[in-house]
């Protein structure tokens, strides 16, 4: 999916909430976002949370999902396509540090714009970081989708744009690619043959 971070700090200052790396980086020390990434809060105590910073602003539920939401953009066709593909050949993992709010919103945008119901049909297991209580780029969660699925490191291939998640998989034998700025598995990684 393509993500633009800023664009939830926009979204965020059009509420009134000028400050926000300000109050992200005050909320990030208290954990709040690594809970909500690993199921120790519900989406319910991250509202909260975010309402009770800016309680002047008496914000809504609806208006801070939808600016949590709003770095989430799209999913590219081909991109659906490539996993498609693949996913006749290989064996298919998705591993992603995510919450149920963007769960929720992610899956809305693929069912709009592409009538597909969710992510999951394109893998063969999902390891979504606040259903597992685990997240990147902690070892255990590596090790337990190695443990689950049997997959031999050394014939197994991560791809991931965060280096410390890349690093943790390699450190563990596993095979990595780091997608780095600029860089998208359609256009750098999983060419068409000419």
């Amino acid at each position: 999916m393509n993500i633009d971070y800023q664009a939830t700090e926009q979204a965020f200052a059009a509420l009134g909430i000028a400050d926000f790396q300000q109050h992200f980086s005050q909320l990030q020390q208290s954990t709040l976002f690594d809970d909500l990434e690993t199921g120790r809060i519900s989406r319910a105590d991250f509202i909260k949370a975010i309402q009770d910073v800016v309680p002047h602003l008496a914000l809504s539920t609806e208006q801070i999902e939808t600016a949590w939401n709003a770095m989430l953009l799209d999913f590219p066709l081909r991109r659906l396509q490539i996993l498609q593909q693949l996913q006749l050949h290989y064996d298919l993992i998705l591993l992603s540090n995510t919450n149920e709010i963007h769960e929720a919103a992610f899956n809305e945008v693929l069912r709009s714009n592409h009538g597909i119901p969710n992510i999951g049909i394109f893998f063969d297991k999902i390891y979504l970081s606040h259903r597992v209580g685990m997240r990147k780029p902690d070892k255990e969660i590596f090790e337990r989708i190695l443990t689950d699925t049997g997959f031999d490191p050394k014939q197994t291939l991560f791809i991931d744009d965060s280096p410390q998640h890349i690093a943790a998989a390699h450190a563990l034998g596993i095979q990595t690619i780091h997608l780095e700025k600029g860089m998208t598995m359609e256009d750098t990684i999983f060419l068409p043959k000419q």
